[in-house]
């Protein structure tokens, strides 16, 4: 997923200094590279939270965490990743499956490229489900004391 990571920021990062280059110095703008950009950043960060979710290390404040005692650590940990496998599931799942189903029984294209909006949105419903999936890891983890905080 990593690797995979890298690969789309790399590709908005060629998307984007190539249409600086085609607008400042061939004095020509090119309509596709901001969709490209635009779906490659939806790529990047709903993947990416899912990467961040795999290595536990999203965002949270954890001032109150850090008080309680191992057993309540423990408690709440196994309550949060019941929370974000819930959230991954309604949200971006089952609503995620809708949007693509949604948009592809439409048959809504993208403006410049002309691709399925559902291909996009795809991302949605697949990052949710690895969520789901490294949440289920996770309590699985924290139950045999193998992640502490």
């Amino acid at each position: 997923m990593e690797i995979f990571l890298v690969f789309i920021f790399a590709l908005l990062v060629l998307d984007v200094l190539w249409q600086v280059f085609s607008r400042y110095i061939l004095n020509r703008s090119f309509s596709w590279t901001e969709e490209l950009a635009r779906f490659s950043l939806i790529w990047l960060s709903i993947l990416g939270a899912a990467y961040l979710n795999a290595r536990r290390e999203h965002l949270s404040m954890d001032f109150l965490y850090r008080k309680f005692s191992d057993a309540t650590k423990k408690k709440v940990s196994v309550l949060i990743e019941i929370l974000i496998f819930l959230f991954a599931l309604i949200v971006m799942v089952i609503g995620g499956v809708n949007l693509v189903y949604t948009t592809l029984h439409l048959e809504q294209l993208s403006g410049t490229l002309r691709i399925p909006l559902g291909y996009i949105y795809a991302i949605l419903p697949f990052s949710g489900f690895l969520i789901m999936c490294f949440s289920v890891y996770h309590i699985s983890k924290i139950y045999k004391n193998q992640i502490t905080d």
